[in-house]
């Protein structure tokens, strides 16, 4: 008999608490509360799909909410029925770890990051609308000054011109053009006379040597010698004015002339666009007059308005600089001419006392040999 009880205690299936006590299980009471905690204060599971490795995904893996049923009376065993295939296994001890830590998270203060307001879209949405409308003028512009500009060439389009400022602008240019000419034979003047001084200082070495080294014409080496060191000295001071005068006449081309020319193309530009603007508004003015008409009309008159005020205002401008272009184009060139003519002729005259005074007269300082990078102490 008791081999019967014990085969049919066998084939039973009874909980079994940690005790060893059956019944009521403290276990499957503390796993319904964890279980319960994840379930307030955890991620939603109708909202947040929860896979292996982190939330978002593939539905592979999540665990539906209808999955976790009520137990049917306290202390019952509750089993977790994941879909299949599913990645993910929850267990008390898992539930209980994420129940600690949203409670930590609650306790510290911690939040999820809010979503941007919607001040956030307007502001996206109001850059992007400004810059269309930059675009879309940059557009218009373009097209009516290209519009203009083959009209001109082709003789169809009216074109305003200034023949007093046109012909002092093409003055200017061409008065450029043969500047630039002066300017580069002036450099290569100055290449040339820096290769003969050092050609005349090594010749006075040369001979200097062989006046020593030669008894029976140590008198004839010593007279070449000298003469050449006095060409030499004489040619550095002629490469002292000859630089200062390339200096001058650089900065007067490719800085102060070229600053008006710059003028003159914002002019050009604006002249274009006020030529434009003028032919879009008479032919607006000769069409039809309806609400539209009219209301296009009055865009135009105000672009137009606007075009021609700056047009008028840099026309002014450009008249302003050619004239004080002019007057600091007579007084540089004076001076230059001048300081050129007196030290070429006292160079090629052999008179260094009057090329040693061209050079005072036009405060020009010549350095020592050695002297073109400063020392280090003066660079302290």
């Amino acid at each position: 008999m008791s081999d019967g009880i014990l085969s049919k205690a066998a084939t039973m299936e009874i909980p079994i608490s940690t005790n060893g006590d059956a019944g009521s299980l403290p276990e499957d009471d503390g796993l319904e509360q964890d279980l319960q905690q994840v379930m307030v204060s955890g991620p939603d599971l109708n909202e947040t799909s929860i896979v292996s490795g982190g939330y978002g995904g593939t539905a592979e893996g999540i665990i539906p909410t209808g999955a976790i049923k009520a137990p049917p009376f306290p202390g019952s065993l509750v089993q977790l029925h994941p879909p299949r295939g599913a990645s993910v296994c929850p267990s008390a001890s898992a539930a209980s770890r994420m129940a600690a830590r949203a409670a930590a998270s609650a306790g510290s203060g911690l939040h999820q990051p809010h979503p941007s307001p919607a001040g956030g879209e307007e502001v996206v949405r109001s850059i992007a609308v400004e810059k269309f409308d930059v675009v879309k003028k940059w557009g218009i512009n373009t097209y009516k000054c290209t519009k203009q500009l083959i009209l001109e060439r082709f003789g169809r389009g009216s074109r305003t011109v200034d023949l007093e400022l046109e012909t002092q602008i093409e003055l200017l240019r061409e008065t450029k053009r043969k500047y630039q000419c002066v300017l580069q034979l002036a450099r290569a003047l100055t290449t040339h006379l820096y290769s003969l001084v050092q050609t005349q200082h090594a010749l006075g070495d040369t001979f200097a040597d062989l006046s020593q080294k030669s008894p029976e014409l140590q008198e004839e080496f010593g007279y070449n010698a000298e003469t050449q060191k006095l060409l030499c000295k004489n040619g550095e001071t002629l490469l002292g004015a000859v630089n200062f005068f390339v200096f001058s006449i650089n900065t007067l081309v490719n800085k102060t002339m070229e600053d008006t020319l710059m003028t003159v193309k914002q002019y050009e530009t604006a002249r274009l666009e006020y030529d434009a603007y003028r032919t879009d508004l008479e032919e607006l003015s000769m069409g039809p007059r309806d609400a539209s008409t009219l209301c296009h009309l009055d865009a135009a008159q105000s672009q137009f308005q606007s075009h021609k005020d700056k047009y008028e205002k840099l026309r002014a401008d450009v008249a302003i600089k050619l004239k004080f272009l002019e007057e600091n184009k007579i007084k540089v060139m004076h001076k230059q001419l001048l300081l050129f003519h007196n030290a070429v002729s006292a160079y090629f005259a052999g008179n260094q006392q009057q090329l040693e005074q061209t050079l005072r007269q036009f405060n020009i300082k010549l350095k020592p040999p050695g002297a073109e990078k400063p020392s280090w102490l003066e660079e302290q």
